[in-house]
């Protein structure tokens, strides 16, 4: 099967990598997708449309990038490799078509430290993320970009069962609580890993999220401390579980009451807005 005109695919992918004496390395996550089908897919449930400023991060050799700026979107790519970053725009140059190349944005910079400065205000997230860092990363834009509206990320698949489990689930946690408090977020589709170069030894995955405006009774960066405490023993009932975050249990366990919570719940049964109600208990008693 022929590759659709303008995207990459294998040996281009390897071919760019030999000429840049790139070695993808685990500390960095790199495993860059080399077929064009699968990145047309992710584009696709990604609902990029030409009206969208769409955000990148680890845009690599460039395979998703072209296939985001063949829909007409800008594009800003935040890559944290020198060489990658500084090979991009001429890899878009040479590839889309030249209305599309001038959409592209480079922004040589970690993702865990941008913020609007760097990358204005784009509407949607679009990725295929470092394992290591995926979470953090989503968690970091929601919270220093507003604009986003919505995002598609590729991670691993155990990351992605853990961003969208719901109150209950066995991979419920901190991820899933911390991605709630902005929108919903949904598991959308299994990825190959023979669509990866190098192949990773872990299987990946789509997954989807939706802001959602919503106001709560607390501060974001005290409802994120009790899920942290929650769920740093999750085996232990809230009460014990929340004690040095309250100071002890028995004030652990009046703030619970307080918040409408059977002290003897554990973490994993609540949802945000019941993590919410226990934060606010605590800021209302100053």
């Amino acid at each position: 099967m022929t590759k659709p005109a303008g995207l990459l695919g294998p040996a281009e992918i390897r071919g760019l990598a030999a000429e840049l004496d790139v070695r993808p390395t685990k500390k960095l996550g790199q495993n860059f997708v080399h077929d064009p089908n699968t990145v047309r897919r992710i584009v696709e449930l990604g609902a990029v449309t030409e009206d969208d400023l769409v955000l990148e991060v680890g845009p690599g050799l460039g395979s998703l990038t072209l296939g985001l700026l063949a829909t007409g979107a800008r594009v800003v790519a935040v890559e944290i490799d020198p060489v990658l970053a500084k090979r991009l725009p001429e890899t878009v140059a040479g590839h889309a078509k030249p209305e599309h190349a001038a959409n592209l944005n480079v922004v040589e910079a970690d993702a865990l430290k941008i913020n609007q400065g760097h990358v204005g205000e784009p509407t949607t997230l679009v990725a295929n993320l470092p394992y290591n860092v995926a979470v953090p990363v989503v968690l970091h834009l929601l919270a220093e970009l507003p604009s986003l509206r919505r995002g598609l990320v590729m991670v691993q698949t155990e990351v992605a069962d853990r961003m969208a489990a719901g109150p209950g689930s066995r991979t419920y946690g901190v991820p899933s609580v911390k991605l709630a408090w902005y929108g919903r977020a949904k598991k959308v589709a299994a990825v190959p890993r023979a669509v990866f170069w190098p192949v990773p030894n872990v299987d990946s995955a789509l997954v989807g999220f939706e802001r959602v405006q919503t106001t709560r009774p607390a501060e974001r960066k005290t409802v994120f401390a009790v899920v942290d405490a929650a769920f740093s023993q999750r085996r232990k009932t809230l009460r014990a579980a929340l004690a040095g975050w309250a100071g002890s249990a028995e004030r652990a366990g009046e703030l619970l009451t307080a918040a409408g919570v059977e002290p003897r719940t554990r973490g994993e049964q609540l949802t945000v807005d019941d993590f919410a109600r226990i934060a606010a208990a605590a800021e209302n008693e100053g």
